[in-house]
């Protein structure tokens, strides 16, 4: 996954700053210009992303509900200049960790 989010990169403006994952989904945090609105971007990785997979691998596509790599759902936050890009940087990197990410939103909470 992470391979193919790093070609994803060389052929957008997308940049992927991090790749979280857990028992059955993926969080990214990613830098984009401003001219890629959130729902473009998304459409392109969760596109090019199940493509390259079931190229890769296509015993996948077997094990999968339906044949169907993501769901339809999703959900997307932006982080501006004002943003707290850290917290969210921390979640992502916590994925599969969570009691880590607690301690250390916990500890950042008691700064303020």
């Amino acid at each position: 996954m992470k391979d193919i989010c790093l070609e994803i990169s060389k052929r957008y403006e997308i940049e992927f700053i991090e790749i979280g994952t857990d028992k059955d989904h993926v969080h990214f945090l990613i830098q984009s210009v401003p001219t890629l609105s959130p729902t473009k971007i998304i459409k392109a990785v969760k596109s090019i992303t199940a493509k390259e997979i079931f190229k890769l691998h296509p015993e996948v596509k077997e094990q999968l509900w339906g044949g169907e790599f993501w769901t339809k759902g999703y959900y997307v936050n932006t982080v501006g200049r004002h943003g707290d890009e850290n917290t969210i940087q921390a979640y992502v990197q916590a994925q599969g960790r969570l009691d880590e990410y607690e301690q250390i939103h916990s500890q950042q909470l008691k700064l303020f």
